[in-house]
């Protein structure tokens, strides 16, 4: 999701882990849907790139079961050690592995890889936001480099969310702000929207250029984690906008997305949601 990565320098790194978690709950099924659409061969060498805590480097290492190995790369060695400390045994090692890295400027010799992923990470912007490039060409080329001829490249990027069904003018509002676009902004050029992947891929030289949304629907009753990962999402999203849109427009926001609010909209019995996860990608020339 665009703001997780953003926010993983606030706060202690056990929340930060807790947030990681949290939402990968809420977003697996998207995910999921993305990696299956990749028929990703059975017994293949893949990379995932900006790994995180390793949960979805698990998915992969399923797609591809049971042979094949998943490297997982983060700069983050917080990270890194998480993910290999519940990464379970029988796939530690053999079938996966971890390794501290730049996505700007891989540790890998070219053609190594059949496959990269990346879920999250290419966010073009500027560093001081956390972003890894503000050059989205630069980044994609280097994923390409280290995939072999004829192997696929495939980022992945949450691009789409409803979550306050009923209130379509506040979410309106809500999501003109600059936290809610970020890392893009007014002053960058069109080609640096994540939403602009295929060109990015193209302008790399790849292939069989194609690109599949995924939807991801939320309705009550929501358990325990569904409701802490959208409480989440909401501050992400929202919760310092304060300066940038109306005082009732907050006013309604913080009535509607705070726990403690009695009207707090995930308490609704018929509350419902969804948001998009867009895949895009393309193959290596032979």
């Amino acid at each position: 999701m665009a703001n997780e990565k953003r926010n993983t320098a606030v706060g202690t790194l056990e929340s930060e882990i807790y947030t990681h978690k949290t939402l990968y709950f809420l977003r697996e099924p998207a995910i999921r849907a993305a990696i299956q659409k990749l028929s990703l061969p059975a017994g293949s060498c893949g990379l995932d790139a900006g790994c995180g805590i390793g949960l979805i480097t698990q998915l992969l290492s399923e797609a591809i079961a049971p042979a094949g190995h998943v490297t997982g790369l983060d700069l983050s060695r917080q990270f890194l050690k998480y993910a290999k400390d519940n990464t379970p045994d029988f796939l530690l090692h053999k079938h996966i592995s971890f390794q501290k890295g730049d996505v700007n400027s891989l540790p890998f010799d070219s053609d190594t890889f059949d496959w990269v992923w990346s879920t999250d990470t290419m966010w073009p912007g500027s560093r001081e936001m956390g972003c890894p490039s503000e050059d989205p060409f630069s980044m994609v080329k280097e994923l390409a480099r280290v995939v072999k001829p004829g192997g696929s490249v495939a980022i992945l990027f949450w691009s789409s969310q409803r979550l306050l069904p009923g209130f379509p003018y506040l979410e309106a509002s809500l999501n003109t702000t600059s936290q809610a676009t970020a890392p893009f902004r007014k002053q960058m050029k069109p080609e640096q929207h994540a939403l602009r992947g295929l060109t990015w891929l193209r302008d790399t030289g790849l292939v069989e250029l194609a690109a599949d949304t995924f939807v991801r629907d939320v309705f009550a009753p929501l358990n325990d984690t569904i409701r802490n990962a959208l409480t989440i999402t909401f501050q992400m999203f929202w919760g310092d906008v304060d300066q940038e849109v109306s005082r009732d427009d907050w006013a309604e926001f913080k009535r509607l997305c705070q726990p403690e609010s009695p009207d707090f909209i995930l308490n609704h019995p018929d509350y419902y949601a969804f948001f998009t996860y867009t895949l895009f990608h393309g193959k290596v020339t032979e």
